[in-house]
């Protein structure tokens, strides 16, 4: 009898960890077309009891077509997504001109100081400054100037900047300055009335009105949200406002945070920054979802380690965010110490990140390390997510009150004992 039982538990606990909302069509048909409305589309596919003729007239309403939509829509008609017409890019050709003549000096500028003529790549770096548009990129131009001719003018400038990445931080150590002000600020009102953190559509028609705007109307908008827990929204908005020449780092839901290390607490804030800048309710393209954006393969892998009742949407509570997010952050960190790696591995995968720094070349003890290792990595997004999660970290554990300098995190980067267990 108790064995039977036993049994039964398990099933129930299988069945509940599975358990899923399901959505109407009109649901669905009713949400404004955004990347949020695409997600619930999906859902909407991958439910045994949607129709054909359903599948193919929801398959219209969708602003992106990812892989999931067009296997979940296979799965559900037996055909191909049909090829629907999306707004182009609205860049400006003299934009795109300019960035990719950047990167395209920038690129070559590390080349030559791989063959060692920093002369000739410091004239690449300054043209890739010159043609940067982004304070993050001209900033990135100019730490490498620094390197490539030794000019400490190159530095100073670097501090004249506002924004807080890792070139500004390098530069601040490297002459003993400040690091750039941020801003974390102290809101008294709890609630937000009639706004849902946990409703992705919500998000979405904030989202489209903030397009609408301008820079004044956003400022105004963003009071709107005003509130502890619309944080996340009210600095998306600030920083909008201002084209992001004030570095908002807000500090949410720290009594989910009070049993973790100031370390640990750093890292989560400076993922979730990098990751959604604590929008509760984001969903990426490739849907992520959540505060942390959690891909759904990961979401169903750890409820069914610990045995959760859970459905996709609960990500978008941020407490179960959090939760989740700390139980990855100790698989992660049983093979990885410092925070560029962990950022790479929660980015693009432990698997990825093994086999990027196991690589003979990487982080390795040499001329112009670790910073070539850090700029020639070939998949850019974890690259660039790794620095500005790296950056943000840095800012995090000093406000938490652990005094840290970006040069001795970057000095361990040669010295595997001290940064994973994958090296030798």
């Amino acid at each position: 009898m108790k064995f039977r039982l036993i049994i039964i538990f398990l099933f129930a606990l299988q069945v509940s960890i599975l358990e899923a909302k399901t959505f109407t069509y009109w649901e669905v048909h009713n949400m404004p077309k955004s990347v949020e409305k695409d997600y619930y589309i999906w859902r909407f596919l991958s439910q045994k009891t949607t129709t054909q003729v359903e599948a193919r007239n929801i398959i219209k309403e969708t602003s992106h077509l990812n892989k999931k939509l067009r296997t979940a829509y296979k799965a559900r008609t037996g055909f191909n997504a049909p090829k629907l017409k999306y707004k182009r890019d609205t860049t400006p050709d003299h934009i795109w001109k300019r960035r990719s003549k950047a990167n395209k000096h920038f690129k070559h500028g590390l080349a030559l100081m791989k063959q060692n003529k920093p002369k000739v790549a410091a004239g690449y770096f300054d043209s890739a400054r010159k043609n940067y548009i982004k304070r993050y990129q001209k900033d990135k131009a100019l730490f490498w100037l620094y390197l490539s001719t030794k000019n400490i003018d190159y530095l100073k400038k670097l501090q004249e900047s506002y924004h807080p990445n890792i070139y500004t931080l390098m530069a601040a150590d490297t002459i003993k300055g400040k690091y750039p002000p941020t801003i974390t600020q102290q809101i008294r009102k709890q609630t937000t009335y009639g706004y849902d953190i946990q409703d992705p559509i919500d998000w979405a028609k904030v989202k489209e009105k903030m397009k609408r705007s301008s820079n004044a109307k956003i400022d105004d908008m963003a009071d709107d949200y005003a509130s502890q827990e619309c944080i996340g929204v009210y600095t998306y908005l600030k920083a909008k406002a201002c084209n992001h020449t004030k570095a908002y780092f807000p500090m949410p839901y720290r009594d989910a945070m009070k049993h973790m290390s100031p370390q640990r607490q750093a890292l989560i804030y400076a993922i979730a920054r990098q990751e959604s800048r604590f929008v509760p309710a984001s969903v990426s393209r490739s849907f992520a979802l959540g505060m942390m954006q959690f891909m759904p393969f990961l979401i169903k892998h750890i409820a069914k380690e610990k045995g959760q009742k859970m459905d996709l949407d609960e990500m978008f509570n941020p407490y179960k965010a959090i939760e989740y997010a700390d139980y990855h952050l100790d698989y992660l960190t049983k093979y990885l110490h410092h925070p560029l790696f962990i950022a790479y591995a929660y980015n693009a995968g432990i698997g990825f990140t093994k086999r990027h720094i196991t690589n003979r070349y990487h982080f390795r003890k040499g001329a112009y390390e670790p910073y070539m290792s850090m700029e020639t990595m070939k998949n850019v997004e974890a690259r660039e997510y790794g620095k500005k999660v790296l950056a943000n970290y840095v800012i995090y554990l000093n406000k938490l009150g652990v005094t840290t300098r970006l040069f001795p995190l970057l000095k361990t980067l040669a010295t595997p004992s001290k940064t994973d267990k994958f090296r030798k």
